[in-house]
């Protein structure tokens, strides 16, 4: 299978208000197709997330908060129940993760595994996200988390049985796709029963 020949011939900034979106014309050619197509790209960086899991307590902590899109695509109250994740400034992921799991959750963690890198909605987002898991004990509780003031998260933390988060799964209650690969990647992996 051959890979097509992209020539990027004009890119036009409709918007960088907070982030990036561009719209792209392009020539695809592959064989005996030569076309070229336009698509509007949004560029917000690259992010990651970790699911903190506990196999004594059999339990995971996650968070709920309001997410705009989803309200606006049929969620009535825009509450979504999430791994906590952040976008990656200039750490690097694994950084990022101990940072946003101590900003949103209020749990230190100094050691987190890496499960995943995938792109999310690759049609068109640019984003790549990382995806790691991390064991907690109590003891790890440094803060009451809920996320930052001044990037104006008002964070709820769950800690959940993880039997009822799969099953949260099931009833679509949980339905973020980075938190539906972790919690599968925990049962998958054998780190959860």
């Amino acid at each position: 299978m051959k890979d097509p020949k992209i020539t990027i011939e004009r890119s036009d900034l409709l918007s960088d208000n907070h982030y990036i979106l561009k719209k792209y014309r392009f020539k695809y050619e592959l064989g005996d197709i030569n076309e070229t197509q336009t698509r509007e790209v949004y560029d917000r960086g690259n992010g990651a997330s970790v699911l903190l899991y506990n196999r004594d307590y059999n339990s995971v902590i996650l968070i709920r908060q309001f997410r705009l899109p989803t309200y606006l695509n049929g969620n009535k109250s825009g509450m979504l129940i999430e791994a906590c994740a952040g976008l990656m400034d200039e750490d690097d992921p694994a950084k990022t993760v101990i940072r946003e799991a101590e900003e949103e959750t209020g749990y230190h963690i100094d050691k987190v595994t890496k499960a995943y890198e995938c792109y999310m909605s690759p049609g068109a987002v640019t984003e790549i996200l990382y995806l790691f898991v991390a064991e907690y004990t109590k003891e790890m509780k440094q803060s009451a988390g809920g996320g930052l003031d001044a990037e104006h998260e008002h964070i709820d933390i769950i800690e959940m049985p993880f039997d009822e988060a799969m099953a949260k799964i099931a009833s679509g209650e949980i339905c973020d796709a980075k938190t539906v690969m972790l919690l599968q990647y925990l049962k998958l992996n054998g780190l959860m029963d």
